[in-house]
């Protein structure tokens, strides 16, 4: 079952297509990796996906229902459902709020149109000590600021929020490439856990196909805005394989 289909995307700046006819399908529950070099448009496309820009032709299908015209109001459902993890945290973390105000900031904004499954408390005390457990990080971190925190930390904090209202798919963008290389594993084995134990989906962007590898099924391969290639990880060293995606191979 397709959680996100894709048809024909094109997004243009000043004239200039950075994303170029662009199709793909994502099924639900699947981690799906995008893989290119940086400033191929990777980030562009997953700024489409989340509404954040318009898109100047094609169509955007979220469970089953076209998105790319959703307006305001309208995308507050949407936007429930599709969460995005960036490359920084300290970016994507404000200063000024506590840990435990950041996490809640998700469940306060959409509390409305909640039923969550995997979280079940009776106050929101409770339930910021179970996000922070589900990360795998320790209860005295809810009451510090973000640069109390290191890397990692931070980006687990991001994680957390992300899966605070339980989204069917997390977009991450570069979720790793801010880390030290310990910091970057535990990461992608926390991911892995995540999408199984919560049933989530993930599109998976990454200059690293290592790292795509790892924790995708499938992997689509993106170059100057088109999709040169997509396949099943079992298949990435196959002879049939996209040049460039034998020249990332070679580097990685």
């Amino acid at each position: 079952m397709n959680l996100l289909s894709v048809k024909q995307l094109t997004k243009l700046y000043n004239g200039q297509e950075v994303v170029t006819n662009l199709s793909f399908d994502l099924q639900k529950g699947e981690c799906l990796g995008l893989v290119g070099e940086s400033g191929c448009g990777k980030s562009t496309l997953a700024r489409c996906l989340l509404r954040l820009e318009n898109i100047d032709s094609g169509s955007i299908f979220f469970k089953d229902e076209a998105i790319e015209n959703l307006r305001h109001r309208q995308l507050i459902p949407f936007r429930k459902d599709m969460q995005i993890v960036f490359q920084n945290p300290t970016a994507a973390l404000n200063p000024k709020l506590k840990i435990k105000d950041s996490l809640l900031d998700p469940y306060i904004q959409y509390r409305s149109d909640l039923a969550l499954r995997h979280f079940s408390f009776t106050s929101k005390e409770q339930f910021v000590l179970q996000l922070l457990d589900a990360v795998g990080l320790p209860a005295s971190l809810a009451g510090r600021y973000p640069h109390e925190l290191s890397g990692g930390q931070r980006q687990r904090v991001t994680i957390a929020r992300s899966i605070s209202i339980e989204p069917e798919l997390i977009i991450l963008d570069e979720p790793t490439a801010s880390l030290d290389v310990i910091s970057q594993a535990e990461v992608l084995t926390l991911l892995t856990e995540l999408r199984q134990n919560l049933k989530l989906s993930y599109l998976f962007i990454s200059h690293d196909l290592a790292a795509v590898k790892q924790l995708s099924q499938r992997i689509m391969v993106m170059k100057k805005g088109i999709i040169v290639d997509q396949f099943p990880c079992a298949e990435l060293f196959d002879d049939q394989r996209h040049n460039y995606t034998k020249e990332l191979i070679s580097i990685f």
